[in-house]
């Protein structure tokens, strides 16, 4: 099945509110879900017959954020966070990426990490993908059975890969820069 094939059908089934858009041109076309939508649709993508994308190949968070102001205003996007899914159907030998976009921090409080439902009862590897995910980019997964670091130490501040995160200048009396 085509990723134009994926899209129309996921639209027909859940709606234009819960599938806003997708960019099917891109090298890795990708779909996009509404947040609250996401395990719904993804319980969907693995166990309807036409699709049987059974396994999870990877899920990572991205900070779309202009780091430096003198790049902000060719900047292309409203700085959001995006969970990433890359799906694989080896039954039926197709694949597709889905999105799933969310506000940098929580109902826009600086520091409250935004939240999706974790995908982790529909694909048991989306336990480890979602704690790295939390870890570094600053993702809570709502309904995580184990949601804590599993790069960083348990008392590191904040998420490296967030686009303005601050390395420190030491961790516990060690130098780290």
């Amino acid at each position: 099945m085509t990723a134009e094939e994926i899209f129309r059908l996921l639209q027909e089934q859940f709606g234009e509110e819960k599938i806003p858009g997708a960019n099917l041109e891109a090298r890795d076309p990708w779909i996009e879900v509404a947040p609250e939508a996401i395990v719904e649709v993804a319980t969907f993508l693995r166990d309807d017959p036409r699709l049987l994308f059974e396994h999870l190949n990877n899920l990572c968070g991205v900070d779309y954020f202009p780091p430096d102001p003198k790049k902000a205003a060719k900047f292309e996007h409203e700085p959001h966070i995006e969970v990433v899914y890359h799906l694989s159907s080896f039954s039926l030998k197709h694949r597709i990426t889905i999105k799933v976009k969310l506000p940098r921090w929580k109902d826009g409080q600086e520091g409250e990490l935004p939240e999706v439902p974790s995908v982790a009862g529909v694909w048991a590897i989306a336990d480890w993908h979602e704690r790295e995910a939390y870890d570094l980019v600053g993702i809570r997964f709502v309904g995580h059975p184990n949601l804590m670091r599993i790069l960083c130490p348990e008392d590191w501040e904040g998420h490296p890969l967030r686009k303005d995160y601050e390395f420190p200048e030491e961790y516990h009396g060690i130098r780290v820069r």
